[in-house]
């Protein structure tokens, strides 16, 4: 398995190919768009880059491209950035890896998390636009739905990576074409989504850190898989329906046959254990709750054997102190990691969310009122970069007037 950093000091090592240059902390917007735009081939096309970026930072409400315009120019301007956003050439690939190298290498990350976004829409036209039932807010809604891989550091968490959901609706010739949605996306699943936006982060070569991801409602077996096979560290919390082998001896009366978790999870009063843990961002804050710990394996079909290197998990349950079922449910292959790191691991999607309300929201990341599915990329992910300035106090430093 790969090595994990779960602490500052081993988040200062990260245990795969480093980015080649280390940029400080207190970089200037300029400096900041000469790292991620290197990949931009005209100097027009970096210099709006920028002026984007800054109006994302500098104006207050909505960052529309009407709204970025006025502050850097007028009309004109408005035509000039509404091609670079839409109708531009420029691949927003190498941007977006020029970004999470610099992150990594000013706010070490200790986990990924990847985490769904939800962008109500008024129209339905907007690329990937659908009206559909959130469990989280408890209704139908009209709207996008995207996926973001975050680093999560010690002190802030910012997105590196998106990718935006699409139905089979969308895929259909008409819609495709006129959303300009390239031949190589497909329909996925919202899992499906998420798995291949944190796999194409990963291919950018990164510093190795676990996954951290609330995988409910999605299909979680061939998601454990897919990360065992790869050598990927991962916390997923998972549903109670959830079948599993119990290979833990200490829980007696259960065979190799799969269970639920909420079976498996009802048999072990007697192996809960009290575990105190760092709140998000350190301190003298404590979290605590009972916490069972049970081993476990993926249930294999009948007649198959297991795939070699799948050895055993972790099943975590988390409850209150008044000793009844635990209300979170985690998988995790992070075996030897004690029991108080991976509860402050569980935390960090919590952080993420926080930290979409209060710095990505600010800079506009659900703001893009376009129709294309390029310009809605582009859009998120200059917001993700203005995100980064403003977490890391550049937006201060540079005189931006960021409103927070």
């Amino acid at each position: 398995m790969s090595v994990v950093a779960l602490s500052p000091d081993q988040a200062q090592s990260p245990t795969m190919h480093e980015p080649s240059y280390a940029p400080p902390c207190n970089v200037s917007l300029p400096e900041m768009c000469s790292l991620l735009f290197a990949s931009l081939p005209r100097s027009d096309q970096r210099r709006k880059g920028m002026e984007y970026i800054r109006g994302l930072l500098e104006v207050r409400g909505r960052k529309s491209i009407r709204n970025i315009a006025a502050l850097a120019g007028g009309q004109a301007t408005e035509q000039s950035l509404h091609h670079f956003i839409s109708d531009s050439s420029w691949e927003w690939g190498p941007v977006r890896r020029a970004l999470a190298r610099y992150t990594a290498s000013v706010v070490p990350p200790q986990a990924w998390v990847v985490r769904p976004m939800i962008i109500p829409k008024a129209g339905r036209h907007s690329v990937g636009v659908e009206r559909r039932f959130f469990p989280e807010h408890g209704q139908m809604l009209n709207a996008q739905q995207a996926v973001g891989v975050w680093a999560v550091g010690e002190e802030a968490s910012v997105p590196v990576n998106w990718r935006l959901q699409l139905s089979p609706a969308w895929c259909a010739e008409d819609r495709r074409r006129r959303a300009s949605i390239p031949d190589d996306a497909s329909a996925e699943t919202l899992g499906e989504c998420a798995l291949r936006a944190y796999l194409e982060t990963v291919a950018w070569r990164l510093p190795s850190r676990p996954l951290v991801m609330d995988a409910r409602g999605g299909d979680v077996v061939p998601t454990v898989s897919h990360l065992l096979d790869r050598g990927l560290p991962m916390m997923l919390r998972v549903d109670d329906s959830l079948r599993m082998s119990v290979t833990d001896p200490a829980l007696k009366g259960f065979d190799t046959t799969p269970r639920p978790v909420r079976q498996i999870m009802g048999a072990t009063r007697g192996l809960q254990r009290p575990v105190v843990w760092p709140g998000d961002g350190g301190g003298t804050v404590r979290c605590s709750g009972l916490v069972t710990a049970v081993r476990v394996a993926l249930p294999t079909p009948s007649g198959r054997r297991t795939r070699r290197g799948h050895g055993d998990l972790l099943l975590l349950g988390l409850g209150n102190n008044d000793r009844r079922r635990p209300r979170e449910v985690w998988l995790t292959d992070l075996m030897s990691v004690p029991t108080a790191s991976l509860m402050r691991l569980r935390g960090m999607i919590q952080r993420v969310d926080q930290d979409l309300a209060r710095g990505a929201d600010q800079v506009g990341i659900r703001d893009f009122a376009g129709r294309s599915y390029r310009g809605w990329h582009r859009h998120v992910t200059l917001a993700s970069a203005a995100h980064v300035l403003a977490t890391l106090g550049d937006a201060e430093d540079a005189e931006l007037g960021y409103a927070s």
